[in-house]
């Protein structure tokens, strides 16, 4: 198995374009969900802070769906509806989720003058294709899978399992 990615947000881009400031952010998502996810324990996976409420291996399992939907966005192309339930582990998920939001950088940060305006969201459910502008991205799978991170943190803190403390979203890498 390759090494799991976003123990921190290495060096950034040399310039300032559409798709590196993507990149950043999805850097970003991949450096919070990292740490997020670090350490879990089974009690901490099945614990939901309300009857109604995910509990947290629903929401990885969510943030993975977002992770390849990120993902084939950048890449060009469609997420196609599965009826298969994901049958991984919890690691197994963290680590592809990682290496999707990884991938979804580096093809970004490979090209740094790639055109935001032709990357589309495509859902294709059988013969049914629909397709989004790249701005869907921003407002829904990204910062949806943001959002989703954060109850994670929320989530493990009310559990009594804080997340590392050294961890430092302003520079990307733990503090010493």
């Amino acid at each position: 198995m390759e090494k799991t990615p976003y123990a921190s947000i290495e060096s950034y881009p040399d310039v300032f374009t559409a798709a590196t400031i993507v990149a950043r952010t999805i850097d970003g998502l991949g450096y919070r969900y990292y740490w997020a996810t670090e350490g879990l324990t089974d009690d901490d996976l099945i614990f939901r802070p309300s009857e109604d409420a995910s509990n947290v291996i629903e929401t990885i399992e969510h943030i993975h769906g977002l992770s390849k939907s990120i993902l084939n966005c950048i890449s060009g192309k469609p997420n196609v509806k599965s009826s298969e339930k994901i049958d991984l582990s919890y690691e197994e998920m963290r680590h592809q989720s990682l290496m999707n939001i990884k991938k979804a950088s580096d093809l970004l940060i490979a090209d740094p003058n790639m055109d935001m305006s032709t990357r589309k969201i495509i859902f294709q459910r059988g013969d049914k294709v629909s397709t989004y502008e790249f701005w869907h991205l921003l407002n829904g799978h990204l910062s949806d899978a943001i959002y989703h991170t954060g109850q994670i943190v929320s989530f493990r803190r009310t559990n009594e399992n804080p997340v590392n403390p050294k961890m430092n979203v302003f520079m990307g890498k733990n503090r010493e």
